[in-house]
């Protein structure tokens, strides 16, 4: 029997898109795209602003109400006062996963001399995987680049599969 593909959801922080600025949410669709190419199934995906209580609320949906497999988010993990998704991916996490940020930020430092200011995280929910990603739609790939091997072998340990 062949496995079912991981469910996936994309969370999208950004106070201006979830204002209705009207900016296509290119982060979101490369993060999407990103997800599919793990042979992932996109199941749901959201635009909040950047609150810690709507990006709590919403990866604690994900991952206890609605069994996701994987949750990446795109946006608020920079220096900005406003950049709080790390604070609030932190507040729902059982246990962090840092090799994964790490190594995104490591694939960064050939894109970018502030590859070093990315506070992204990862880690897991019960059996979530919850990644950071960030906001900017070019380095969607640039990062994941580093971890697009890796994930689905974590995902399968995730869901009981050694």
């Amino acid at each position: 029997m062949t496995p079912a593909a991981p469910r996936a959801a994309i969370l999208t922080v950004s106070s201006s898109r979830a204002g209705g600025s009207g900016e296509r949410d290119e982060s979101g669709e490369r993060l999407a795209e990103f997800a599919r190419s793990l042979g992932g199934e996109v199941v749901a995906r959201e635009l909040v602003p950047d609150e810690r209580e709507p990006i709590e609320a919403q990866l604690r949906a994900w991952a206890d109400e609605e069994g996701c497999d994987l949750v990446l988010t795109t946006g608020g993990t920079g220096f900005s006062p406003t950049d709080v998704t790390p604070e609030a991916t932190r507040a729902v996490l059982d246990r962090e996963a840092p090799g994964i940020a790490e190594a995104m930020r490591a694939a960064s430092r050939d894109h970018t001399p502030h590859w070093m200011l990315s506070r992204a995280v990862a880690g897991i929910r019960g059996s979530t995987l919850i990644v950071n990603f960030p906001g900017n739609p070019k380095a969607i790939w640039e990062a994941g680049a580093a971890i697009v091997t890796a994930l689905p072998h974590a995902l399968a340990l995730l869901g009981g599969n050694r």
